[in-house]
């Protein structure tokens, strides 16, 4: 039928009133991601050794069953760029819950350490290494504020490991990183050390009148120390929060 108004096809044609339901009608999977070391394709066996009508499986059908479930895991890694990303990737599904990364950035990170692997880069180095270095470019590309010092703590892996293998990755690959902007770090600094709302303003104030000036003051500085300078002049200003020192918004 053609009618001269577009309509909403992006729904399913059926309708659910119940878990249950929406489960038994639906007929896809779940979607393919990066973030997978087969992205989400390969075949899954179940557990529950019933068959489509709901019987429970005799000895014979069992042990085939258990053999397949035994093979498909296999095929599933069956070399070692594969064994690799399987790896990889579990460690990236760790770090995702204790950054509390989006997942936009964990496909963002999947992309790049798959490129690198492409380009046989992780030799040498380490899974988590490297894995961390894609980590912190795809915080970079997408504008998130995360700090080597913050995933080194949180990975357990040396600084200077992350920013090597970092320096590495954007050569081999030609990635541009984008500068990272101060005022998306002042928020998150005041939010450490419990600033108010008034000179958080004040600060946001200060960041966008230096932002005007045609002589780039935060160029070649770390945002986030340029960002803590900004803070606490803007606390001397407002007089709000008094104990506050420097070295709290250096550690910070």
């Amino acid at each position: 039928m053609i009618t001269d108004r577009a309509q909403d096809t992006s729904s399913p044609e059926w309708r659910a009133f119940t878990v249950e339901e929406k489960n038994s009608k639906t007929r896809t999977g779940a979607p393919t991601s990066l973030a997978v070391h087969d992205m989400g394709l390969s075949t899954v066996i179940g557990r529950t050794n019933r068959d489509a009508s709901g019987q429970i499986l005799n000895a014979s059908m069992l042990s085939t069953i258990k053999r397949l479930r035994t093979w498909d895991t296999r095929i599933q890694v069956h070399n070692s760029e594969h064994r690799n990303l399987r790896q990889a990737f579990q460690q990236l599904d760790v770090l995702k819950d204790k950054l509390g990364l989006s997942d936009v950035i964990v496909e963002k990170t999947a992309y790049i350490y798959r490129k690198a692997c492409e380009r046989q880069f992780p030799r040498g180095k380490t899974i988590a290494g490297v894995l961390t270095a894609a980590m912190y470019i795809a915080c970079r590309d997408m504008g998130i504020p995360r700090t080597l010092k913050e995933i080194s703590t949180i990975s357990n892996i040396k600084r200077k490991d992350i920013a090597r293998n970092y320096r590495m990755l954007v050569f081999e690959l030609e990635i541009v990183i984008p500068i990272v902007d101060p005022m998306n770090c002042i928020i998150r600094i005041a939010n450490r050390v419990k600033l108010s709302d008034k000179t958080k303003r004040q600060a946001v104030r200060m960041m966008n009148n230096i932002a005007k000036e045609e002589i780039i003051l935060s160029a070649g500085k770390n945002p986030m120390g340029f960002a803590a300078s900004v803070l606490y002049l803007a606390n001397i200003i407002t007089k709000e929060d008094d104990n506050i020192t420097q070295i709290e918004l250096a550690e910070a």
